[in-house]
């Protein structure tokens, strides 16, 4: 498994008065009426899933092993100033320096509001063994202050790749200095039709950082800031992993049984998360007598720390995987319940494989299918018939600076349009 990059930047102080300001315009940019992690979450791939796939039209990816996060891009619209921030699922703001995002139409002008979906991962060079810090982006909630959360995936992604990556991918390779300057490397995921699955899998082993299953994304369906039954996580069943939190109960001193022998091996119980702050105790982890010496000459703490765990099938116990620090709580116990469903239930590789045929032919219907009753296809706008067309635009990259807090020169009035 690979290792889970530490979220780079400086964190910003929760129940602060800049933390409070932030989440309340994401959450207002986003249309949501809560402050919340905005971002969605997959559910467990199960057995019905293979009749959804059919169904309907997915998009598939490799699951990277890497960390979720949000890139928030705030721009001031009086001074044109950037700030970027990466928002993790605990809610955490963490502040960046040295990036700048330029306008799709013009890059003079920076990029207004944004919230790009994406994980971080290390991408491994298999000659240099040197790990690069890796922004994968694969959805978009909001860009250029324009909320797209109501669009299909196939809009949202395009978006993504034609109004925000593609203006910054340009700017590095004309100046390409500047990425000295940047925290992590940006890049967007590729995706592919949900019945090219088996081509996925063949690319696998070419990729620089870990993965670990799929991710099925419902086209027709809009974003949901929330669990998403329409994005599936597959994994094979005997890989399936659920996040508890771990509970060390010491036995007794023998001289003084109402004090813990920490030199003792403990207990190690998974508690499942019921909401708000409430845990109950779900079951054990299994820890060799080996595993433990290791434990306590580490140093680290073990007890009250959220763990990513598998079910060992062979022999019939929970095992540890890494600790999940990214997270603020265990697994939902309907989550937890959900998972353990697809364990007992799963959908091995050969079976998702086989079943590709059949969906790669139900989507081909679905193309020869006509448009609804009454759905009439949108027309292009038209133009006054003595309307002249705007000058062209002599387009350049305005000024960058190190500093997020920098302006970015530009005239305030081009083409008769404010900017």
């Amino acid at each position: 498994m690979s290792r889970v990059p530490e979220i780079p930047g400086t964190r910003i102080p929760a129940r602060t008065e800049r933390d409070a300001w932030l989440k309340e315009n994401v959450a207002r940019i986003c249309q949501v009426d809560h402050h919340r992690f905005p971002g969605s979450q997959p559910v467990s791939f199960a057995r019905g899933d293979l009749a959804k796939l059919e169904a309907q039209d997915f998009w598939v990816c490799e699951k990277s092993d890497g960390i979720r996060v949000l890139l928030f891009v705030h721009t001031d619209p009086a001074s044109g100033s950037q700030a970027v921030y990466l928002i993790d699922r605990k809610n955490d703001y963490y502040g960046l320096d040295g990036f700048f995002f330029p306008h799709h139409e013009n890059p003079k002008m920076p990029l207004q509001n944004t919230i790009v979906d994406g994980e971080l991962v290390f991408d491994v060079d298999p000659r240099t063994n040197q790990e690069t810090l890796r922004f994968l982006a694969f959805d978009c909630l909001v860009v250029n202050n324009q909320n797209i959360m109501a669009r299909p995936l196939d809009k949202r992604y395009g978006r993504l790749k034609e109004w925000f990556y593609k203006p910054y991918a340009k700017m590095k390779q004309e100046f390409n200095h500047i990425t000295q300057t940047h925290p992590f490397d940006i890049r967007v995921k590729e995706i592919s039709l949900s019945y090219h699955a088996e081509q996925i899998f063949a690319e696998m082993p070419n990729l620089h950082h870990g993965n670990d299953g799929l991710i099925y994304t419902c086209v027709n369906t809009p974003y949901n800031p929330a669990t998403d039954p329409n994005i599936l996580k597959w994994k094979p069943p005997s890989e399936n992993s659920i996040d508890f939190k771990l509970v060390l109960r010491f036995p007794p001193l023998a001289n003084d049984p109402s004090k813990p022998d920490f030199h003792a091996k403990p207990v190690f119980l998974l508690h499942v998360w019921c909401g708000d702050t409430k845990y109950e105790q779900y079951d054990r982890m299994h820890v060799e007598d080996d595993e433990w010496e290791k434990m306590k000459s580490a140093g680290e703490q073990y007890d009250d720390r959220i763990v990513e765990v598998h079910w060992d099938s062979t022999r019939n116990y929970w095992r540890m995987m890494r600790f999940r620090d990214d997270k603020p709580n265990g697994n939902h116990r309907t989550v937890v319940e959900n998972i353990i469903q697809s364990i007992a239930d799963g959908v091995e590789k050969d079976t998702l494989l086989e079943r590709s045929s059949a969906i790669r032919t139900a989507w081909k219907k679905r193309l020869t299918q006509p448009p609804p009753s009454g759905t009439v296809a949108p027309s292009a706008p038209a133009r006054p018939p003595n309307a002249k067309a705007p000058p062209p635009l002599d387009l350049r990259y305005g000024r960058l600076a190190k500093s997020v807090y920098s302006k970015v020169g530009g005239p305030p009035t081009v083409a008769g349009m404010k900017r």
